[in-house]
């Protein structure tokens, strides 16, 4: 049995046990450190009866007050929607040209483009809206189908290649290699002539030879220059923006086999107040155009490209 003893110099007894000669004192707590520590468990057995707690089979105890932090959040966002309801009625009625002209609520309206852009765009077009490979730079002035605010409000609604919708956006470039419309040695001369139209090589016996196929396969979608055609979605050869690549090794892959790149039909999945505003957002991105570009007569398929 331990034998406890008084120590001389303090008056507290020690625990009964000692090392090397080293004793411990049995200190009782601080008075104030004990209430505080009945405190907290009175208060631990209110929360556990007043607030959902205690885990089980099935979920945690309700508590009697019946507060979940699935109410508070509903009613913090019904309250958020309240506040909000003003403008989200003024952009409602007004039409996309017409909110160019209402820097008020075409600034809220940016805004809300900006809140919804990060939870539904950001994964395919990056945070900063730059894309990636296959994936467009909704920074810079190239557009597939039309940079003006209503071109791009209308791609949002409908989508590219959305099975179902009739008014989605389609464009379909031949597989030219895989189909057997195009020799090997054909289509390096063809982007022999592509690489020609950006500026990346300079003409030569290739490129000569490719500009005639280019007439004969290519020019009835992205023109006689390369210059493209936002009816069907045949993007501009001329610049230097490639949605997939510039280099050889690409572009024999996008002629031979095709892109076919797809993006969801917000109209299917958003409210049409939310894709009001993500158009405004992506129009002041930096690319949007002022009014829809002269378009050319519609022709059967184009290449694939920017949205």
């Amino acid at each position: 049995m331990v034998e406890q003893r008084i120590d001389e110099k303090t008056g507290t007894p020690t625990v009964g046990h000692e090392w090397d000669g080293i004793e411990e004192l049995d200190t009782p707590m601080p008075r104030w450190w004990l209430w505080t520590l009945y405190a907290t468990i009175v208060f631990a057995i209110g929360y556990a009866i007043a607030y959902p707690a205690l885990p089980g089979l099935t979920g945690a105890t309700p508590g009697v007050l019946g507060w979940t932090s699935h109410g508070e959040l509903a009613k913090d966002m019904a309250a958020e929607q309240r506040r909000l309801g003003p403008t989200r009625n003024a952009i409602a009625a007004i039409s996309m040209t017409g909110l160019l002209g209402n820097a008020k609520l075409l600034h809220a309206a940016e805004e809300g483009g900006r809140a919804a852009f990060k939870v539904n765009c950001v994964q395919c077009h990056g945070a900063g809206a730059a894309g990636s490979k296959g994936y467009p730079n909704l920074n810079d002035d190239d557009w597939l189908w039309g940079g003006d605010i209503d071109a791009i409000h209308t791609t949002l609604i409908n989508g590219i290649r959305q099975s179902g919708n009739d008014a989605t956006r389609i464009s379909q470039m031949p597989a030219f290699g895989r189909d057997g419309i195009l020799q090997p040695a054909q289509i390096q001369n063809v982007i022999s002539h592509v690489r020609t139209l950006s500026g990346l090589e300079k003409p030569s016996a290739a490129s000569r030879a490719g500009a005639a196929l280019f007439a004969q396969n290519c020019a009835v979608c992205h023109g006689d220059g390369g210059k493209g055609n936002r009816a069907v979605g045949a993007p501009n050869l001329t610049d230097g923006i490639w949605l997939y690549g510039g280099d050889r090794a690409t572009l024999t892959t996008t002629i031979t086999n095709a892109r076919g790149g797809v993006m969801p039909a917000w109209g299917q999945r958003l409210d049409p107040v939310t894709i009001k505003m993500l158009a405004a957002y992506v129009h002041s991105l930096g690319g949007g155009e002022a009014t829809p570009a002269p378009i050319p007569a519609p022709a059967q398929t184009a290449a694939n490209g920017k949205p």
